[in-house]
């Protein structure tokens, strides 16, 4: 039977730009765009009556913005959300929106009213069918403090660094995860997530402000220590290097074959060649197997990999691919993942 095509409902305030994601959507015979809404309460109104799969969100708009669109939706029923948004001008908006259930974000190539909004095409329309596949997971805690988490006592020597991959529903994980780890995490973090470039100091920002261990962006040769989180710059690869007992980031070249970036698996790879058996890795929710020849190098050298459970996912791709290829050592919902990590220090 041929599946049916995904109904999307485009909503942005600018004509042109709908004009374009129209054209650019109704291109691929796997999608359907039902109509287009000019504002967030013209968007309330036509999800209502077509009931989309997906729909692209502006996030700046008259009457009712993007976030309001966002949090006006509920239950499993609801469309899934890819943000259409210009870092530049939309970045705390693009974050905030990822946190609070949106499946993907694209960044328009311009903020004007020109034909350069085609070079999103082919990012659009794949991302708009990997969040038709996607579930709908209900808001993380967003960036509020966390309640005081369990103190860490006591670490093997062999755990010496905890490396993190995450693509598809990251941004909501991400937040889940590390406002529940301790302000004594003995051990420093690494993150790799697929997010557009210009969108990680803001997510790095409202992270640390959340959490209680420290979170920032990365930059070359920044210094690991325990109890700091590092994210990786959207768009930019980066990897562990160890010398003696300094450990640091710097950005880095993959190879040809990589088709993510951050490379979850450069960034695991890395890891292992630095740390050995002293690497703990956690692959969470995530679309395709970036992360699967990372984990692979992890476990030849004796670290360990943990991966969330499929009913937290909100694409279970990665941490399937890793489960599947046996290389997992244990599982757990995203909620109770800095627990299992404590555990596995």
């Amino acid at each position: 039977m041929k599946t049916p095509p995904v109904r999307v409902l485009v909503v942005d305030d600018s004509a042109f730009v709908r004009k374009v994601l129209r054209q650019v959507l109704g291109a691929s015979p796997s999608i359907e765009v039902v109509d287009t809404a000019m504002d967030g309460l013209d968007a309330l109104e036509k999800i209502e009556r077509y009931k989309p799969d997906v729909i692209t969100l502006d996030l700046v708009m008259p009457n009712l913005d993007g976030i309001g669109v966002l949090g006006s939706l509920r239950g499993d029923g609801a469309p899934r959300v890819v943000v259409v948004s210009n870092a530049e001008a939309d970045s705390e908006l693009g974050v905030t929106a990822l946190q609070q259930g949106a499946v993907e974000l694209v960044e328009k190539p311009t903020s004007l009213a020109t034909d350069r909004l085609f070079e999103l095409s082919d990012e659009l329309v794949r991302k708009v069918l990997a969040a038709a596949g996607a579930k709908r997971l209900a808001a993380g805690p967003g960036p509020q403090p966390a309640p005081p988490p369990p103190s860490v006592t006591s670490v093997p020597a062999r755990t010496r660094i905890l490396v993190v991959g995450a693509s598809t529903g990251g941004p909501q994980a991400l937040t889940r995860l590390l406002t529940a780890l301790p302000a004594d995490l003995p051990v420093p973090v690494v993150v790799a997530l697929h997010i557009p470039a210009g969108y990680t100091e803001s997510l790095a920002r409202r992270l640390d402000e959340a959490s209680a261990i420290s979170v920032i962006e990365a930059s070359d040769d920044l210094q690991l220590r325990p109890g700091i989180a590092v994210i990786a710059r959207g768009g930019q690869h980066l990897e562990i290097r160890r010398q003696l007992e300094r450990a640091s980031v710097r950005f880095a070249r993959a190879s040809t074959t990589s088709l993510y970036c951050p490379s979850v698996d450069l960034l695991f790879a890395s890891a292992a060649v630095g740390f050995g058996a002293g690497v703990l890795a956690v692959v969470l929710t995530g679309m395709g197997d970036d992360g699967l020849e990372g984990s692979r190098e992890i476990h030849k050298v004796g670290g360990r990999v943990l991966a969330e459970a499929e009913s937290s996912c909100v694409v279970y791709g990665m941490p399937r691919r890793v489960q599947e290829a046996g290389l997992a050592v244990a599982e757990a919902p995203i909620d109770e993942m800095a627990a299992l990590i404590l555990r596995h220090l």
